[in-house]
């Protein structure tokens, strides 16, 4: 019983530990790139949710397929589709924070928060 519980919750487990590391990292590093990666790792964390959420044990792909049995279950489509448009997004941000963290270290030569503070 115990085992069945912890494999049903797996997917929330890993997806809360993948969040709680992106957010150390962010609030634990002061380069501006691992800042920046731990945004990304935050993201996975949240996609990961998102698509456990939609998942169905013993589910199958919302595809038509004549060949299943009457009555089979399908998986939720919706969380895939909105995480599809979450990863452009986050593609998208992420592009930009590390062109923004190129013009700051062309700028001041450093892409350390901290002695970027202290030269403004």
């Amino acid at each position: 019983m115990k085992v069945s519980l912890l494999l049903a919750n797996y997917p929330y487990v890993i997806a809360v530990i993948l969040f709680c590391l992106g957010c150390l990292c962010i609030l634990t590093q002061h380069n501006l790139i691992k800042k920046v990666i731990g945004i990304n790792i935050m993201q996975t964390g949240i996609f990961l949710f998102y698509i456990a959420v939609g998942n169905i044990n013993g589910g199958v792909a919302p595809i038509y397929d004549p060949n299943l049995p009457e009555g089979v279950l399908y998986i939720n489509p919706l969380p895939s589709a909105l995480i599809l448009t979450g990863i452009v997004v986050s593609f998208s941000v992420t592009a930009f924070a590390l062109a923004v963290i190129v013009k700051l270290y062309n700028y001041y030569g450093t892409v350390n928060a901290p002695d970027i503070m202290r030269m403004r």
